[in-house]
C-alpha cells in the first residue's frame, strides 16, 4: 500500500510539470511527515552519508572535461579523421558520423554533448554533399547515444552511486557493447546508403589519413589516459575523471588553442551549473532510496517474484518494458537514480550480475534518448536540424529498431558485457 502511495504521489507531481528532483524531494518529505515514524535525525544522517561517496566527485570532473572538448575544436578534428578513414564507403559521411560519435563519446561521457559537438559540424556538411536531412538526423541522433555506453559515462557513475557497484568494472563492461552498438548503427547506415545510392567521398590517401590522425591525436589520447590509467591501476575512476578534466583543459587552451584563457570561466560556470543540477537530483534520490529500503519495498518485490516462480527471463523483460516506458517521460540520470535502488535488489536475488544489470539499464537509457516524447537526443537534434519531433521520429526509426534488437542481445547474453572485465580481473 505504501508503495502505491509513494509512486502515485511522485507520478502526480511529475505529470504536473514539476522538475523531477523537486518531485522526488516533495514525495519523500510528504511521506516522512504524514505516513512514517522515521526520526528526522536518521534522515539527515542518511542524506549526508549518501552523498559522501568518493565516486560522486567523478561527475563534475567528467562534465568539465566534456565541456572543454565541446567548446574546443576536438570534435571537428575527430570528424576529419573519421571521414578520411570511412568516407569513401557507401554513406561515407554518415559512417564518419557514427565513428566520430563513438570517438567523441569516449572522451566526453555525455550523449547530448556528443550530438551537439558532432551534429552541428557534420549535419550541414552532409546536406551540402547531397544527403537528405532526415538521413543525417537519424544517424547523429542515434549515434550520439553512444555517449552514455562507451566509457567514461556519467550515467554509469550514477548507477555506481545508486548500487555500490564498481565504476571501473562498469566502464570496462561498456567497451565491447559500445563498440558492438557502433557497428550495428554503422551497418544500418551503410545498408540504407547503398539501398538509396547516397553519395560517397573521394578515397583519402594514407598521407591524408596520417595528417588527420596527427591533428586529432591529442583528443584521442584522452581515451588512453582515462581507460589506461584505470586498467593499469595508476588511478581510480574518480582520479581518472580529474585527470581528464586537466588534460582536456590543456588540450583546448594550450595545444589546440581553440579556447582562450578568457573563455575558461564561462566553461567552468556551465560545468558548475550542470553539476549542481545533477547533484541535487542525486541528493533527493538518496532520500527516495532510503524511504524505499525503510518500507522494505525492494525486498517485498523480490520475495513476491521468487515466490511466484518468476525467473530471470521474465524479470529482465519486465525491467526493459518499465525502463523504456520511463524513457518516455524522464532523462537517464533520473531513471537510474529512481529505479536502480528498486530493481537492483531483485536482480541480485535472482542471480543477475550487478555489472551486467548496469549495462542493461544503460542500453535502455540509450534507446529512451532516441524515442519520443521526451527523447533528449531528439530535442538536441531538432535544435540543430530545425526539424520537428514527429519528423525526427520518422527519421530515426531504422536505427531505433536496430537498437531495440541490440537491447535484446545485451539483456540475454551476459558474456557480451562481462567478458572484458573478467579477463582484466575486475570481477
Amino acid at each position: 500500500m505504501n508503495a502505491l502511495v509513494i509512486f502515485g504521489l511522485l507520478a502526480v507531481l511529475m505529470l504536473s510539470g514539476m522538475p523531477i528532483s523537486i518531485s522526488l524531494g516533495l514525495t519523500v518529505l510528504t511521506f516522512l511527515f504524514t505516513m512514517t515514524d522515521v526520526p528526522l535525525e536518521s534522515v539527515a544522517l542518511k542524506l549526508f552519508t549518501g552523498i559522501e561517496k568518493f565516486e560522486i566527485m567523478a561527475i563534475p570532473f567528467f562534465i568539465l572535461a566534456g565541456n572543454f572538448l565541446t567548446h574546443g575544436g576536438v570534435a571537428k578534428r575527430m570528424i576529419n579523421f573519421a571521414t578520411s578513414m570511412v568516407g569513401h564507403w557507401y554513406g561515407g559521411l554518415g559512417l564518419a558520423g557514427v565513428l566520430a560519435c563513438a570517438l567523441f563519446a569516449a572522451v566526453s561521457g555525455s550523449s547530448p554533448a556528443t550530438v551537439v559537438a558532432i551534429g552541428s559540424i557534420l549535419l550541414p556538411a552532409m546536406v551540402k554533399a547531397g544527403f537528405p536531412n532526415k538521413f543525417g538526423a537519424g544517424v547523429i541522433a542515434t549515434s550520439g547515444a553512444l555517449g552514455i555506453l562507451i566509457p567514461p559515462s556519467i550515467v554509469m557513475v550514477m548507477y555506481s552511486v545508486a548500487t555500490n557497484t564498481s565504476v571501473g568494472a562498469l566502464f570496462m563492461a561498456g567497451v565491447i557493447p559500445g563498440l558492438a552498438l557502433a557497428g550495428v548503427l554503422g551497418g544500418v547506415t551503410w545498408y540504407r546508403a547503398k539501398k538509396f545510392n547516397y553519395p560517397r567521398q573521394p578515397k583519402a590517401t594514407w598521407g591524408e589519413r596520417w595528417k588527420a590522425f596527427r591533428a586529432s591525436v591529442w583528443g584521442l589520447l584522452l581515451i588512453v589516459v582515462v581507460m589506461g590509467g584505470i586498467y593499469s591501476g595508476i588511478f581510480t575512476p574518480t582520479e581518472a575523471a580529474a585527470m581528464s578534466a586537466v588534460y582536456a583543459f590543456i588540450c583546448a587552451v594550450f595545444i589546440y588553442k581553440d579556447l582562450g584563457l578568457k573563455d575558461v570561466p564561462k566553461v567552468l560556470l556551465n560545468s558548475a551549473n550542470m553539476s549542481a543540477m545533477l547533484l541535487y537530483i542525486i541528493t533527493n534520490a538518496v532520500l527516495f532510496s532510503f524511504i524505499m529500503t525503510n518500507e522494505n519495498i525492494p525486498q517485498s518485490l523480490a520475495d513476491w517474484m521468487l515466490g511466484n516462480g518468476l525467473g530471470v527471463i521474465t524479470f529482465l523483460l519486465m525491467c526493459n518494458l518499465l525502463l523504456l516506458m520511463a524513457g518516455n517521460f524522464m532523462e537517464p540520470s533520473s531513471i537510474v537514480l529512481i529505479f536502480a535502488p528498486i530493481l537492483f535488489p531483485v536482480a541480485v536475488a535472482l542471480g543477475i550480475h550487478p555489472v551486467h544489470f548496469g549495462i542493461i539499464m544503460v542500453v535502455n537509457m540509450e534507446v529512451g534518448m532516441c524515442h519520443p516524447p521526451v527523447g533528449l537526443n531528439l530535442y538536441v537534434a531538432s535544435g540543430i536540424t530545425k526539424m520537428g519531433i514527429t519528423e525526427l521520429t520518422v527519421a530515426v526509426w531504422p536505427w531505433l529498431l536496430s537498437m531495440l534488437g541490440f537491447l535484446v542481445v545485451v539483456t540475454y547474453w551476459p558474456g557480451l558485457s562481462l567478458w572484458l572485465p573478467q579477463q582484466l580481473g575486475m570481477l
